[in-house]
């Protein structure tokens, strides 16, 4: 028989002890099991180009309308446009493709990748988006191959970023979670993904109990309220050689006292940063021609203006999400 996938999840009691016991979550049914039942999904990790029983797609309306799907032989799923039946209008056509509802409106069914799924997920905790994600694999000279440890797996979106797009196909992830139901949850969502075999999920408490892992990863990233509590175990869960760490806080008195755990444990090149993203509307602006003192005769239409496409920047954008804080492990 097929080997179990390596997806655990060690239970942690109400003492804080984490029990010596893992055991799978059943995809389907969240009972714990001898092994993980795979889900007949699509893998995030390999692009496909037809739609298949058991997908999960993104459904887009439009740039700020879309939302995730699972396809299921003999569902729908309704729309403002009207209804689109699964085996009929969605299994057997290419991701991409432009599928017209019941109503005579249009949406088209797009391959869910790691970009689009940080967008889609199901929120259960607060999450990192692109930008911060992308600045963040860089930092940490994330490549495939690359093993990475991570706390809290929270709803799973650098997770998901982290899998496919950087430390696959030969890396792995190591990510704890504290709480149990979203452990499950996260589980459930890497089976169905199928990128169960790249991640091991831990519940417990990284504070206390580490990663359950030492001396293996090239980098460690902290997303948790007191990154601090847990530089110790990130250190000890490096590589030997050396590494980089990240912790993600929303808060400056984190990052202050991150950092004075950082250079208690030895670490160097200790940075913070933050990262603001501001979108420009490229449109049409009118502006008036100055007057530079044009003789009367040679002047014209005193309304005179002049058309060009310009960037506006908008008047409100996305502020603070939180200051990173990076650092290397020091060889010496």
């Amino acid at each position: 028989p097929e080997a179990p996938p390596r997806v655990s999840l060690e239970e942690t009691d109400a003492a804080g002890i984490a029990s010596l016991t893992s055991f799978s979550i059943c995809c389907h049914c969240n009972k714990g099991t001898g092994r993980v039942h795979r889900s007949h999904g699509m893998s995030f990790a390999e692009y496909r180009q037809q739609i298949q029983d058991g997908d999960t797609a993104i459904i887009f309306l439009g740039h700020d309308s879309m939302f995730p799907v699972t396809i299921k032989h003999g569902s729908q799923t309704q729309t403002k446009y009207g209804v689109m039946r699964h085996s009929t209008d969605l299994i057997g056509k290419k991701y991409g493709s432009k599928v017209t509802c019941s109503k005579g409106g249009w949406v088209y069914i797009l391959y869910p990748t790691p970009e689009l799924w940080t967008m889609n997920l199901p929120h259960r905790t607060q999450i990192l988006y692109s930008t911060d994600i992308s600045m963040i694999t860089m930092m940490l000279e994330l490549k495939p191959g690359s093993v990475v440890c991570e706390s809290g797996t929270g709803s799973g979106s650098l997770s998901h970023a982290i899998i496919p797009r950087t430390v696959a196909p030969t890396g792995h992830l190591y990510t704890v979670e504290f709480h149990q139901q979203r452990a499950e949850k996260a589980i459930e969502e890497f089976c169905q993904h199928k990128v169960d075999h790249l991640v091991t999920v831990k519940n417990q408490d990284v504070c206390k109990n580490g990663f359950g892992v030492s001396h293996v990863a090239d980098a460690v990233f902290l997303d948790i309220p007191s990154p601090w509590e847990a530089i110790g175990h990130a250190k000890d869960a490096l590589k030997i050689e050396g590494g980089r760490v990240c912790s993600f806080s929303p808060c400056i008195e984190q990052v202050q006292r991150t950092s004075l755990a950082l250079d208690q444990h030895g670490f160097t090149e200790i940075n913070t940063l933050e990262i603001l993203l501001r979108v420009y509307d490229v449109r049409g602006v009118s502006l008036p021609v100055p007057d530079f003192g044009t003789p009367a005769e040679e002047k014209g239409d005193a309304n005179k203006s002049n058309q060009f496409r310009s960037g506006v920047s908008p008047r409100e954008m996305v502020g603070h999400t939180g200051y990173l804080t990076f650092a290397t492990k020091s060889l010496f």
